[in-house]
């Protein structure tokens, strides 16, 4: 059987497109993010959910056949409104779920329990749906970010500063000069250590300022350095900028397939020599990852 995690997916960009605005859905969609989600949790108020669910359903029902990329995130599961919203907007079939407040494995699995239902219900592929978990909104879930391996329909893990922020009663995340604190550093950490741990994507949080071009484009490099695989977005203006920085560059791409190749022509060593130094085995798994990545860029 084919599974969410089965098809290769591009991940760079996610960008957010707020729950009840057709025209904001239909301006995200139009656009070159990888993944859009439209959003039925923070940026819709709790009185306009229901008609929000139905602008989602509705955008959904009319998009062409292959919505993978079209994504929804839902409502925590702690609260009242995740399987209402999961009955309106599946027989839309939507690529995958955003999981907010995720407090651990404990929760995705449940969510693949409603999907499963959903999905035998409007006649879609059992595990069609693909899952990311934001897994460091809540004091919990910070504790839990290593439990995910294997964990159902996850692909992705990305982590938010703002709730943590909020569930912490903390009134700033930031230092005075503008660098996230250390718990929200360690945030960022853990869930990139996570993702790791569970062979899925880390994806970066958003950057709240969408005017500031030159502070993304230095943050989102930053962070694929460290490992992450793509970025959140909250403005169009966000995606070519992220898309470019989680994208390898011609050089890089040249300096890793000639890594492969060496280690090609030489078959059975553990390290080699090169421009005047030694690579050894570390260096070919990050070259191979690289050129895997550019693959699906």
């Amino acid at each position: 059987m084919t599974t969410a995690k089965d098809t290769p997916l591009k991940m760079r960009s996610w960008l957010f497109a707020p729950g009840d605005s057709e025209r904001k859905m239909d301006k995200a969609t139009a656009g070159p993010a990888d993944i859009v989600i439209f959003d039925l949790e923070d940026a819709v108020a709790p009185e306009e959910k229901p008609t929000a669910r139905r602008i989602v359903s509705t955008f959904l029902a009319r998009q062409p056949e292959d919505r993978s990329r079209l994504w929804v995130r839902v409502n925590p599961l702690d609260g009242p409104h995740t399987l209402t919203d999961l009955a309106a907007i599946m027989p839309g079939r939507p690529g995958g779920i955003m999981l907010p407040k995720a407090r651990g494995r404990a929760d995705v699995e449940r969510l693949d329990h409603y999907l499963s239902a959903l999905e035998v219900a409007n006649g879609m592929e059992l595990g069609a749906t693909k899952v990311i978990a934001l897994v460091t909104e809540t004091a919990e879930g910070m504790f839990t970010t290593g439990d995910y391996a294997s964990a159902p329909r996850l692909v992705a893990m990305t982590w938010g500063a703002e709730d943590l922020a909020d569930a912490l009663g903390a009134s700033e995340n930031r230092n005075p000069d503008g660098g996230y604190a250390f718990t929200y550093q360690l945030a960022r950490s853990l869930c990139l250590l996570g993702a790791a741990a569970a062979r899925v994507a880390p994806i970066e949080t958003i950057q709240g300022d969408f005017r500031d071009l030159e502070t993304l484009r230095k943050r989102a490099d930053q962070v694929r350095r460290d490992g992450y695989r793509g970025m959140l977005a909250i403005h169009p203006a966000q995606v070519e900028v992220i898309n470019a920085a989680f994208s390898p560059t011609a050089e890089e791409i040249a300096a890793a397939q000639e890594i492969v190749d060496l280690f090609a022509a030489n078959p059975g060593v553990g390290a080699i020599g090169y421009k005047g130094g030694m690579l050894d085995r570390p260096y070919l798994a990050r070259a191979q990852a690289l050129l895997a990545l550019a693959e699906r860029s």
